[in-house]
């Protein structure tokens, strides 16, 4: 039986707006990315799911909001879905790191798994820890309709786990998920199908 799972990146951050890493650092919502999180409360009310599932990371957990009050549903909160560590780069921009670095910049942008930032997590384990929380909760939720609100670099390397493409093509594949956008899975066992990518949430959709 299919699960769907609607996977939606947290609304904008101060970091955000500047373009900086915000990895695990806890970074609030811009006005902008409260409008953002009230825009997909709006959303889910007409396209009701049966839970919704969040990062332990207040901007996730805040974006989140919305829909759980618009649904009366209590989010439950999936340690292994919170954003990747960047490492040295938490809250700089990369044009701020090549400037300091320009080899291991380079390194990044020509394959960012094989040479992830200095201090980073590794994004093969990102990869593996967000895939299985999203199978979990296809899981418990069988033949449901799931909210799921994350991280934009989490949700890309699990796409791209779960969709059989090569992680270090993560950013050229998937240049960035809009906040707020919704990404529509299908689950059943071990077969994951992609219905639809970065659908802003003020788009009908049906």
């Amino acid at each position: 039986m299919n699960t769907t799972l609607l996977l939606a990146r947290h609304g904008q951050t101060v970091w955000h707006g500047e373009n900086r890493y915000a990895g695990v650092s806890d970074v609030p919502l811009t006005d902008t990315g409260y409008a953002q999180a009230e825009a997909l409360g709006r959303w889910v009310a007409a396209h009701p799911v049966t839970a919704v599932w969040t990062s332990p990371v207040s901007r996730a957990v805040v974006t989140a909001e919305p829909a759980c009050r618009a649904l009366g549903l209590t989010p439950a909160r999936e340690p292994d879905l919170r954003e990747c560590d960047f490492g040295v780069v938490e809250g700089r921009t990369l044009a701020e790191f090549a400037a300091e670095n320009p080899d291991a910049a380079q390194a990044f942008r020509a394959d960012p798994v094989a040479h992830p930032f200095p201090g980073a997590e590794d994004p093969r384990a990102a990869a593996e820890r967000g895939a299985a929380a999203l199978r979990r909760i296809a899981a418990a939720h069988e033949g449901e309709r799931v909210l799921v609100v994350a991280h934009n670099t989490l949700l890309r390397l699990v796409l791209c786990r779960l969709l059989s493409i090569p992680l270090g093509e993560y950013r050229r594949v998937l240049p960035r998920l809009r906040n707020a956008a919704v990404t529509e899975l299908r689950i059943n066992l071990n077969q994951v199908g992609l219905i639809s990518l970065n659908v802003p949430c003020d788009q009908d959709r049906t």
